[in-house]
């Protein structure tokens, strides 16, 4: 949530950071701004809404090679154009952007007006504005250090002063701020897609870390004024994949990149000789993975319910106790880490607060924590000990689509490996390997069944009410569903393990309320049928994502999705497709804003 884009060097900032801006969207936000320097002069244009009017109002002529952005996302203080960012202090020659929440902030802005100072927004960030005023004394980035350490809480920043023509200081503490070096110029962002279209080297900030940036370099230092010495790394990835490239918007491309994606989080970790995964990141030994004996996966939002695939598998078929957690409660419960447990923190982004902050308290007590990211470089990637990239490719819908099935490929080949550690076969190895190389052509099947899924969405849309049914396995997938449909279309949904129905949630049963049941041939099939009668008998339509050629299932839904026959253990990876294609063509129907869902951010980098 939030975006951060600063630019210093040759050419003019002001289309640099609008374009920056515009790439940073898919974070959720609701104004924007930009302040460009030119000379001694600092000027800040700044609106509530889409960074199309944003456009809009910044002149075409506009002077400066230096400058900073901002998509703000509001936290403190209404939208409105004064909360907007940036933020002035009170002399007028410091601007300021910041993602992050200062927890203190009131104390010290009650402090600061009983000296005089006046505020002219309602948000948190003026008051570092004013602090940095009050200790400025010619050097932009000392007075910065003083200012942040008052701070408490989180802070991404990017600072100006009008004194300091082509210098930006950024600093950062739990909200993720990364420098880019290009020839001649340099940038700061809070993501690397603000800035791939100028240079593919960047530098990764950690927390407690101020970068001093000029357009012919930049140094970067601790709070305590020691350098830091950092490596500068090479993104992967170009920037076509964060076109659209003839898809009508980022959700749609993205839900249909997922064969390739799975591909990728696959490619070279499946070991035909020994039929077992390769994971080379873990930094366990054998020994010291073999010994694990639970697994505890803590994550938010759609990575949970990755996360609960991954405890059921790791279960079932590595034999592992395991269990998955929410991350935003772990951490306050003062968790039990237990000798040989493995801690697995999983998040596309690799920032997610709530997710982050649960690892460092499981760290603190001494547990082994292993990432499970796509981000690279993300912080979470970088504090844990060790852990899986799952390559899926930067993911800008808000909604996460390919993200989700790239963290299952992931969970399936660490159950792959655990699991020929353990007890499995070489030939149940085998089988479970090419059944696993199989799921990229039948997820592309699944694609095939988009018109179907569109009339099906058509039919229901107008609905105010969901239930989404699936059991073992397919109960994340029904927490997922209806997820996805709450997110992008704005219908109310709830999953619901399907055995639980007549423990409550079968009284919100009627002819109004469809129940989409996930109905794969498992072990658990006939039992789910009885589910499904249990609907009907109520009166409520049923809407079933099957198996092709069940005939069962087809002729007791009122609507049928048949998904292509597959070890009943790897149903999660093609069930996962439809449902997002349901809520994708409900969002369509109702003409939601698919990419960037109203209150919702790709990276939730705040509790």
């Amino acid at each position: 949530m939030c975006g951060i884009v600063g630019y210093t060097g040759p050419r003019r900032a002001a289309p640099v950071l609008v374009e920056g801006l515009k790439r940073l969207e898919y974070r959720g936000y609701d104004s924007a701004g930009i302040a460009v320097q030119s000379g001694s002069d600092l000027k800040v244009i700044k609106t509530v809404g889409k960074i199309a009017r944003l456009k809009a109002i910044v002149p075409a002529d506009l002077p400066g090679t230096c400058g900073i952005g901002h998509t703000r996302w509001a936290t403190h203080g209404g939208v409105t154009d004064a909360n907007a960012h940036p933020h002035r202090d009170p002399t007028g020659k410091i601007v300021l952007v910041h993602n992050g929440i200062v927890e203190n902030y009131k104390g010290i802005k009650e402090k600061l007006q009983a000296k005089g100072a006046v505020f002219l927004s309602e948000t948190d960030t003026e008051v570092i504005a004013h602090l940095i005023a009050r200790y400025y004394e010619g050097d932009l980035e000392k007075a910065v250090k003083a200012a942040v350490q008052r701070l408490e809480g989180t802070y991404g920043i990017a600072v100006m002063h009008a004194d300091e023509p082509g210098r930006i200081v950024g600093a950062r503490k739990g909200s993720p701020l990364v420098v880019g070096v290009g020839e001649g110029e340099m940038l700061l962002a809070s993501d690397v897609t603000a800035m791939v279209a100028h240079t593919k080297r960047v530098v990764y900030m950690n927390d407690g870390e101020v970068a001093d940036i000029r357009p012919d370099g930049f140094t970067i230092t601790d709070l305590d004024d020691r350098p830091v010495d950092k490596r500068i790394d090479s993104v992967d990835w170009d920037l076509g994949e964060i076109e659209k490239e003839g898809f009508s918007c980022y959700m749609e491309k993205e839900i249909f990149e997922q064969p390739e994606s799975i591909g990728r989080a696959l490619s070279g970790r499946l070991d035909a000789e020994f039929a077992t995964g390769k994971l080379g990141g873990l930094n366990l030994t054998p020994q010291q993975l073999h010994s694990m004996q639970r697994i505890k996966i803590i994550a938010a939002g759609t990575s949970w319910h990755a996360g609960l695939v991954g405890a059921y598998l790791l279960e079932s078929v590595a034999r592992i106790p395991a269990a998955a957690e929410l991350a935003s409660e772990i951490r306050y419960r003062n968790p039990v880490v237990e000798p040989n447990t493995l801690f697995l923190a999983v998040s596309q982004s690799g920032e997610t607060a709530d997710t982050l902050y649960a690892m460092r308290e499981v760290r603190r007590k001494g547990g082994t924590v292993l990432g499970i990211c796509n981000v690279v470089g993300s912080t979470i990637a970088r504090e844990s000990d060790g852990g899986v990239y799952v390559h899926s490719g930067p993911e800008i819908a808000v909604a996460s689509t390919k993200a989700f099935t790239s963290q299952l490929a992931a969970f399936y080949t660490l159950t792959l490996l655990l699991a020929r550690m353990h007890d499995m076969s070489p030939t149940e190895g085998r089988r479970f390997m090419e059944a696993l190389r199989s799921v990229p052509d039948k997820v592309a099947r699944t694609l095939t069944l988009r018109d179907q899924i569109q009339a099906i969405a058509k039919k229901y849309a107008k609905a105010r009410d969901f239930l989404f049914l699936g059991r073992n396995l397919m109960y994340p997938l029904a927490l997922e569903g209806a997820l996805k449909l709450k997110e992008i279309s704005y219908i109310h949904a709830e999953g619901y393990g399907a055995g639980e129905i007549k423990h409550g949630p079968i009284a919100l049963v009627s002819p109004e309320t469809p129940s989409v049941f996930l109905v794969p041939d498992d072990f658990l099939r006939e039992k789910t049928l009885s589910n499904m009668k249990e609907i009907k008998a109520r009166g409520g339509p049923v809407i079933a994502f099957g198996v092709e050629g069940d005939e069962d299932v087809r002729e007791l839904a009122d609507d049928f999705i048949g998904v292509p026959k597959i070890d009943e253990r790897f149903y999660p990876f093609l069930m996962s497709a439809p449902l997002q294609l349901f809520a994708y063509f409900c969002a369509l129907e109702l003409n939601r804003d698919v990419d960037q869902p109203r209150n919702l951010a790709k990276s939730v980098t705040v509790e």
